[in-house]
C-alpha cells in the first residue's frame, strides 16, 4: 500500500522479518524511504508530518507482527526513528542551500517566506517526535508503548541529529543575514564617502575658479569679493 509516498507493505515486511542483527539495514532503509516520500513533495511541516506518520505506522506494524526469536523491538524502533533522523537532516541540509541562495538575493529576515522557512525548521525537531508520539498512541499499538517510550524519550533528552543540524543553520544563517546588512550598509558608506569626495572635488573647482576670475579681474572692484564670499559662508 502506497500511503504518503511510502510503499508501507514493503516496510512492513522488513520489520515483520527482520531478525535482531538487521537494525542497521532497518535504519538505512527508513531513511532511504521517508527521504524519497519527502523528495516527491514540498518541504511543508504538513506533508512531513504525513510522511513520518505513514512511516511510523509501518514501522510499528511491522514490529507488532515479528515473531523473530530474540529480537529486539527496541532497537528495531530506534532503528526507525533514526532512518527518519537521517532523513530529515537531509531536508535541513535542503533548506540550509535555499535558504543561502535567498539570502545572496537580498532577501531579508522581513520577508515572510525566509521568516516562515526558518520558524519551520526550527520546529522540525518538534514535528518529528510530536508525530511519531501521535502515531504511536493507539490501542493497537499497546504493546508497543513501552519501547517507543524509551525510544522517545533517550531521543529527546540526547538530541536529534535533524535538531542539532537545525540550529546550527539557524546560527549561521542570522549570522549571514547579519553580515550581508552590514556589507549593505558598508556599501552605501563606501558610496556617501565616494560622493563625498566629489563633492569636496567640486567645491575646489569652484574654489579655483572663483580665484582666477578675481585675478583675472583685478582692481579695486574685484577686492569685495572674497568678504562677501565669507560673510555668505557664516550665514
Amino acid at each position: 500500500m502506497l500511503k504518503s509516498g511510502i510503499d508501507q507493505d514493503a516496510l512492513i515486511e522488513m520489520f515483520a522479518s527482520a531478525s535482531a542483527k538487521q537494525t542497521a539495514q532497518l535504519r538505512d532503509a527508513v531513511g532511504q524511504a521517508t527521504l524519497k516520500a519527502l523528495q516527491g513533495r514540498e518541504m511543508s511541516l504538513k506533508n512531513i508530518k504525513a510522511v513520518l506518520k505513514s512511516v511510523t505506522e509501518a514501522a510499528s506494524t511491522g514490529a507488532l507482527q515479528n515473531v523473530t526469536p530474540k529480537v529486539d523491538v527496541e532497537a528495531m524502533l530506534n532503528g526507525a526513528l533514526s532512518g527518519m533522523d537521517d532523513a530529515l537532516l537531509k531536508a535541513v541540509d535542503a533548506n540550509r542551500v535555499a535558504l543561502e541562495r535567498l539570502v545572496d538575493q537580498g532577501v531579508g529576515l522581513q520577508e515572510k517566506q525566509l521568516q516562515k522557512a526558518l520558524d519551520d525548521l526550527e520546529k522540525l525537531e518538534d514535528t518529528m517526535f510530536d508525530t511519531v508520539r501521535k502515531a504511536t498512541a493507539g490501542a493497537d499499538m499497546g504493546k508497543l508503548a513501552g519501547p517507543w517510550g524509551e525510544v522517545l524519550g533517550k531521543f529527546e533528552q540526547a538530541g536529534s541529529l535533524t535538531g542539532a543540524q537545525a540550529n546550527a543553520t539557524l546560527e549561521q544563517m542570522t549570522s549571514q543575514m547579519q553580515t550581508a546588512m552590514r556589507q549593505s550598509r558598508a556599501a552605501g558608506l563606501k558610496a556617501a564617502q565616494t560622493l563625498a569626495q566629489s563633492y569636496t572635488a567640486l567645491v575646489s573647482g569652484v574654489l579655483m575658479g572663483m580665484s582666477d576670475a578675481l585675478r583675472q579681474g583685478g582692481g579695486d572692484d574685484a577686492a569685495p569679493a572674497p568678504k562677501a564670499a565669507a560673510k555668505s559662508g557664516r550665514k
